[in-house]
């Protein structure tokens, strides 16, 4: 049970030495949940180092990451949050710059590596040349998946999140514009879906059907020929059958230079969409910034959650000040009731994990 629908969205820090949760990452997603997210996800955190977006990515691909990340969702669980964390492989786009570094690839001098893709076809010019990942390591990539999730299961997250979107490794496979594949993982769309369909049923073998798995997904990638609403539909079924409970939908990030109509509420129709025809619970996620806007979406029944991202960097106190601005009522920390609104609750604190 989550205390509201406000998620924090995954959003990649880069601030990560050998995979491991510091410092920051606490205080990051501990003052999230001081402000009264409901719902709080780390970045996408690499299930393989070569799965890495950047060498200083979030990890869980050993026993090792297990306690930093325990550490942070204990404090979450303190303040009365959910705790989310998001398994990634970035596939093509792997071995690159962080933002505030430049950009492209980070050759082996720098630390970088090798990376895999369905075709051996990069994202771009002056991003990694991929192989063709084989089927040795096809079967790799799944049992990473569910290894990961026996990992966040230890460290005590309540959600699972299998990051399917915005051009990294799964994403790829669906996309016929990024999978070329002649075997049984290319051509149709059950083809090019059944990495991501067997990471699910990986993933479901050791994160138990009472805990709450998402997976997210962009639903177009804005390019004609390439994925689109109409398989996004087709998906989300299918992954609905195989024990999904919510699908998390963002779009774009598989073609550079997409032309994207970035606007307020852009992907909303997309959630609206999946949860409609494909009878799932849906996330939406994109430039959600007011609170009248994200109690429209929950209200009209376009999405069930509402995960907000850059607006939680800009204000991490965001869902108290919604509820205030809409007159619902929120649970303030005591130690910050000094500046709450009159009649505001205390948020007592929790000792033990919800």
């Amino acid at each position: 049970m989550l205390s509201n629908r406000i998620v924090v969205s995954p959003m990649c820090e880069y601030s990560c030495e050998d995979g491991f949760a510091s410092d920051w990452h606490l205080v990051h997603l501990g003052s999230r949940a001081v402000g009264g997210a409901g719902l709080i996800f780390t970045e996408a955190a690499a299930v393989l180092p070569e799965g890495r977006i950047s060498p200083q990515d979030l990890g869980i691909w050993k026993d090792e990451h297990i306690p930093a990340l325990a550490r942070v969702v204990a404090f979450l669980h303190s303040q009365g949050a959910r705790a989310g964390i998001q398994l990634a492989h970035a596939g093509r786009k792997a071995s690159t710059h962080r933002p505030w570094d430049g950009e492209g690839v980070v050759p082996p001098v720098e630390g970088g590596w090798s990376v895999v893709a369905p075709s051996a076809e990069p994202f771009a010019p002056n991003y990694p040349q991929p192989r063709e990942i084989d089927a040795a390591g096809i079967a790799a990539v799944r049992q990473a998946f569910q290894d990961a999730a026996s990992r966040a299961a230890r460290a005590g997250f309540d959600v699972v999140e299998i990051h399917s979107a915005h051009g990294y490794l799964l994403h790829e496979f669906l996309s016929p514009l990024s999978n070329h594949r002649r075997d049984q993982y290319g051509g149709s769309l059950e083809n090019r879906a059944r990495l991501l369909l067997e990471v699910v049923d990986s993933v479901r073998r050791v994160w138990h059907r009472e805990r709450p798995l998402f997976v997210r997904i962009s639903a177009t990638d804005w390019v004609e020929g390439g994925w689109d609403l109409p398989q996004s539909v087709r998906l989300a079924a299918m992954l609905r059958d195989h024990g999904v409970d919510l699908i998390d939908v963002s779009s774009g990030g598989n073609v550079a230079g997409a032309a994207i109509p970035v606007g307020p509420g852009y992907q909303t129709p997309f959630s609206e969409a999946l949860r409609r025809e494909a009878g799932i619970l849906t996330g939406s996620v994109g430039m959600i910034t007011g609170p009248a806007q994200a109690e429209q979406i929950l209200r009209t029944g376009q999405a069930d959650l509402i995960f907000i991202a850059r607006e939680f960097l800009r204000d991490p106190y965001w869902p108290l000040h919604a509820a205030a601005a809409l007159g619902e009522p929120i649970c303030w920390p005591v130690q910050y009731l000094r500046a709450a609104p009159p009649h505001t609750a205390p948020r007592l604190p929790v000792e033990d994990k919800l």
